[in-house]
Formats: C-alpha cells, sequence, structure tokens
C-alpha cells in the first residue's frame, strides 16, 4: 500500500497538506465537507502536490515537514 503526503489550495487561497492511502477517496470527504475541521466551508479545492511513499512512517515525517513549512516555502514546492 502507497501512502500519499498532499497539498490543497482551498478557495480561500489557504494550503492544507494531508496523508492518505486513498487519494480519490480523500478528496471526495473533503469535497464533501468530511475530510477534516479545516477544510470545511473552504472548498473547493484544487490538488496542487502529491508525494508517494512506501510506507505510513516516511509519509507522516513528509507531511509535518512540510507544515512547517512557511507559505511562500510551499507555494515554491509545489511551483517547481
Amino acid at each position: 500500500m502507497l501512502w500519499i503526503v498532499y497539498i490543497l489550495k482551498c478557495s480561500d487561497k489557504s494550503l492544507y497538506t494531508g496523508i492518505t492511502n486513498d487519494l480519490e477517496k480523500r478528496l471526495q470527504l473533503h469535497a464533501s465537507g468530511k475530510g477534516s475541521k479545516y477544510t470545511r466551508g473552504r472548498g473547493p479545492f484544487k490538488l496542487v502536490h502529491q508525494e508517494t511513499f512506501k510506507t505510513r512512517s516516511l509519509a507522516s515525517k513528509r507531511e509535518l515537514f512540510i507544515k512547517k513549512l512557511n507559505r511562500l516555502d510551499k507555494i515554491k514546492l509545489y511551483n517547481d
């Protein structure tokens, strides 16, 4: 099973970073308002970045690293 770290750009221009092993299902949950507390009411969303990992541990470490980045560095990450 592969794990995916992803970044969503919300309609209010904020960025949300998450982790999942089923990206399509997770995006549907976000769109329906059930994905996470933060994304409720901030849709529609645009998937702007994703990275795949072999283990949840590696993906979680990357997610934490990305979450600690400032906004400009996150934008650079998905614009490169």
